[in-house]
């Protein structure tokens, strides 16, 4: 039975800072933004936008072809949570009136919590044929004003229903993972902002990918030019880049071409939108599928990082008919109709999301008709509202 991803939605907040304003702003050579760390804009969430009302409007993009009949499972993904206690997944099951039937929890473990709600999903699919399950990775990373990471914040989230005979990517069995206790990156319950050792991470990050992507490999008996692209998480576009290096070292000229141009187009989106933690690798996967030329059977590799650490490598193929159920136009709509701010709207902003909301808040929302938002707290319960 082939289980693997049947619909993808994407959301990102409708407010982005271009890298040349932010690097003449920070006394910075832009080619260090735009070549260095490889980033073209990154995206803002308002005081409007959190990591619920951005799960719900990815999912909305697709929930009108989901037959809620056979939903059984819901898991929220998010580093980015909005309380200690309750899932962020009930807020999203309100919204989009989901049966109250239906399993659902929030995961976390850094960046690689998506990747390992998809693998739960799966599990839950081949244990209930004929179920269907939904899975939503949205975050807002943020690192704190002129500092190091500062480039590579963003904003956004992905929403996928994994099912049996999937209309998009079929999961290949089989996977190779690596994890240690480790200390590049943690968010501590009494800082607004993550801390991060930035070298020590990428170190990290390609010593995990390397440990993972040789031994899939080696237990799948595949060789590089099995793949027709190779998708990353990309907390920023070079450090994935880093990665891919080491996949083509020492290929065919065809195998290095095929690779090289698809992990650009992979990254195309996340070159305008930034880091979004646990839903970045899918957002490049989304990115090459809808940028990209791929043909049905074409295997695409997975590689996903969670600082802390853990990784997973991991493959699938592309099925037949798949662009039918991507929406590029309405996502290239969604980013090129985005509000661009000034390095000091954005900072009003940044400053303004690292408050605690008080007990009782309205909001408006400047975002396009249709939208979900953070419209406030009443008695310390977030409301959300479709505009």
């Amino acid at each position: 039975m082939d289980i693997g991803i049947d619909q993808i939605g994407f959301y990102t907040p409708n407010k982005f800072v271009d890298m040349v304003d932010l690097a003449n702003a920070r006394n910075q050579d832009p080619n260090k933004f735009l070549i260095g760390i490889g980033q073209d804009r990154m995206a803002v969430a308002d005081k409007t936008q959190d990591a619920v009302s951005m799960g719900i409007n990815a999912t909305a993009e697709y929930l009108d072809q989901v037959d809620l009949e056979q939903l059984g499972l819901l898991i929220f993904a998010t580093e980015s949570g909005i309380d200690q206690s309750k899932s962020a997944s009930l807020f999203v099951k309100e919204a989009l009136n989901l049966p109250a039937r239906i399993r659902t929890f929030e995961i976390k473990e850094a960046c690689f919590a998506l990747t390992a709600s998809l693998q739960v999903a799966r599990d839950y699919v081949r244990a209930h044929p004929h179920h269907s399950a939904m899975i939503i990775g949205s975050d807002i990373a943020r690192y704190g004003l002129a500092t190091a990471g500062e480039v590579t914040q963003g904003a956004g989230a992905i929403s996928m229903l994994i099912k049996e005979n999937p209309a998009i990517i079929a999961l290949e069995d089989g996977h190779t993972s690596h994890s240690e206790n480790i200390n590049d990156f943690w968010r501590p319950n009494n800082l607004a902002t993550a801390v991060v050792d930035g070298h020590y991470s990428r170190d990290v990050y390609l010593d995990f990918f390397k440990s993972t992507f040789k031994p899939f490999l080696a237990e799948k008996q595949l060789q590089v030019s099995d793949f027709a692209g190779i998708c990353y998480h990309l907390p920023y576009t070079k450090m994935g880049y880093k990665a891919h290096k080491i996949a083509i070292e020492g290929q065919d000229d065809e195998t290095v071409k095929r690779l090289s141009d698809n992990f650009q187009l992979s990254a195309k989106y996340s070159r305008q939108v930034g880091n979004i933690y646990t839903a970045s690798l899918y957002m490049s996967v989304l990115s090459l599928l809808e940028n990209g030329n791929l043909e049905a059977g074409d295997r695409i590799g997975f590689f996903s990082y969670g600082s802390g650490a853990m990784a997973e490598f991991f493959s699938g193929k592309v099925v037949a008919g798949y662009q039918k159920r991507l929406r590029p136009a309405l996502h290239a709509r969604m980013l090129k109709e985005r509000i661009r701010l000034g390095v000091g709207q954005y900072e009003d902003i940044f400053t303004e999301g690292l408050e605690n909301l008080p007990e009782n808040v309205e909001f408006t929302s400047d975002a396009n008709h249709g939208t979900w938002y953070l419209a406030g707290q009443e008695g310390y319960v977030r409301q959300y509202k479709q505009k």
